[in-house]
């Protein structure tokens, strides 16, 4: 089998000359596993065209990888991957430890096999990655993120480095939050009511393991984010699985006997409708007819590039019904892991308590640089320029969808950073994912978003925070050409 020469790309950032690049870059994939034993390279002549490199320096490489036994020379053949390829090593103990234990026994719980999907953890070397949620470096502010953790561990901020908060957070973050973040949203809290999580999954398990156990019921979205519904499922609690339509979640869906309702008004996940104006009312009438909670998940809000957002639900809650959940992943890095929760004093309190059992607080030298990012202004420039980019690229990509004849399901009023689309009803889009990786092209199927017995295998989301938009006309070309040539 040959290798796809769109697999291979340089890393404008990357270090060395192009022979190392390139050696490097072939080295990478067979020691990860991409490239096989036996498979065949790209001719050295084809490699420089798509590279843009001199054929004598993929020959220079070529030569290299073969004189280390990656590579195997074929006489006029051609290259390919060595049958004695250096493999990663592995440790395997010759004698299998004595485990007595029944775990099956012992263990009262079972947290594997739910639905939350895996990214490839080397999704960065795919020449076309349509993956959702993943910072692109070339848009970070490096510089200035590196001076607030520098300030951040110097003396003066010993104590906020090395003490243990216990069930309280970095007052400067509290502040920033509540005066700058929040009121963008239209939500005004005090210190006593805003608690900082690590992320908004950790947000969204801590409001569940507080409001949720059997007999109790939770009414969700459908499709919806995968991990909330994981966790739910342990908790024992009946779920009530609610279609959304073009304006979100239908209040007069949800049962008289739910307890809490979870939703995603500003910027549904995933198929990025938002919920109009009187539907949000709606939805506040009939969590206080039946005596629901709401959770306001607005984990996209600082993305709104098109236009500014709606305000958020809980700025027009008077009952204090409505649980906020905000986070700092999208907009800065997933890896950052820091959101936070906006409730009522009492629910916040116990939260608190909660969380000081299970991890104290989120580290206070990654608070303390948040703090500093957000205060000296380097957040608002950042997202400002995130926001330009993001509406380049989603213009190149509503343009090559539509060239290529494919469906999005609907088109954002404010932006986020994704598509939410809709192939043929033949077409399994797991199958389609899984081959197009030998092009060089990630997406992400869209069957794990939609409640098991709602399953849907047609659709996937096509991110674009992390793809340049000088290759997403040829990527969506690749995901067109697949679904066209796809046999049930």
């Amino acid at each position: 089998m040959a290798i796809s020469v769109e697999t291979f790309f340089l890393n404008a950032d990357a270090q060395g000359t192009l022979q190392a690049q390139i050696q490097e870059m072939i080295a990478a994939g067979i020691l990860s596993g991409r490239f096989r034993t036996g498979e065949k390279l790209p001719s050295s002549r084809k490699l420089a065209d798509h590279l843009g490199v001199s054929r004598i320096t993929v020959t220079l490489a070529y030569t290299e990888l073969v004189a280390n036994d990656y590579l195997t020379a074929r006489g006029r053949s051609g290259y390919f991957v060595s049958e004695t390829a250096p493999v990663p090593p592995s440790f395997s103990p010759t004698e299998k430890s004595h485990d007595t234990v029944n775990w099956s026994r012992a263990i009262t719980q079972v947290f594997t096999g739910g639905d939350s999907p895996r990214k490839p953890r080397d999704w960065r070397s795919y020449r076309y990655p349509f993956i959702y949620g993943q910072a692109d470096a070339t848009l970070f502010d490096h510089a200035n993120w590196r001076l607030c953790a520098l300030r951040a561990l110097g003396q003066k901020d010993f104590a906020a480095m090395t003490g243990d908060y216990y069930d309280q957070d970095d007052p400067l973050l509290i502040e920033y939050i509540a005066r700058n973040t929040l009121p963008r949203r239209g939500v005004i809290a005090r210190p006593e009511e805003i608690l900082i999580t690590l992320g908004a999954q950790n947000a969204l398990w801590t409001v569940v393991q507080l409001l949720l156990q059997p007999g109790r019921k939770a009414a969700i979205e459908n499709p919806s984010y995968y991990t909330l519904r994981d966790q739910l499922s342990h908790t024992g609690c009946t779920l009530d699985v609610i279609e959304v339509d073009k304006d979100g979640l239908p209040p007069e869906l949800i049962a008289p006997d739910t307890d809490v309702v979870f939703t995603t008004p500003s910027h549904q996940s995933p198929t990025t409708v938002t919920m109009p104006t009187a539907r949000r009312k709606a939805l506040l009438d009939r969590a206080r007819d039946i005596d629901a909670v709401v959770v306001e998940d607005d984990y996209e809000f600082e993305m709104s590039f098109r236009a500014q957002p709606s305000p958020a639900l809980k700025s027009i809650d008077r009952d204090g019904r409505v649980i906020y959940l905000g986070s700092f992943s999208k907009s800065l890095f997933p890896g950052l892991r820091l959101g936070y929760l906006v409730g009522s004093e009492p629910f916040i309190r116990q939260a608190r308590a909660l969380r000081a059992n299970v991890l104290r607080h989120p580290p206070g030298h990654i608070q303390r640089t948040v703090a500093y990012f957000l205060s000296l202004g380097h957040y608002d420039a950042q997202i400002r320029r995130t926001a330009k980019v993001l509406q380049e690229r989603r213009a190149v990509l509503e343009k090559a969808v539509e060239a290529e004849e494919l469906t999005p399901t609907n088109r954002s009023l404010y932006g986020g950073s994704s598509l939410w689309m809709q192939a043929p009803d033949h077409v399994d889009m797991g199958q389609i994912g899984m081959g197009l990786r030998d092009k060089g092209v990630l997406i992400e199927p869209g069957a794990p978003f939609f409640a098991q017995d709602t399953r849907r295998h047609n659709f996937y989301r096509l991110g674009y925070s992390s793809i340049a938009s000088e290759r997403i006309p040829q990527g969506i070309a690749h995901v067109a050409n697949a679904i066209r040539a796809y046999r049930a």
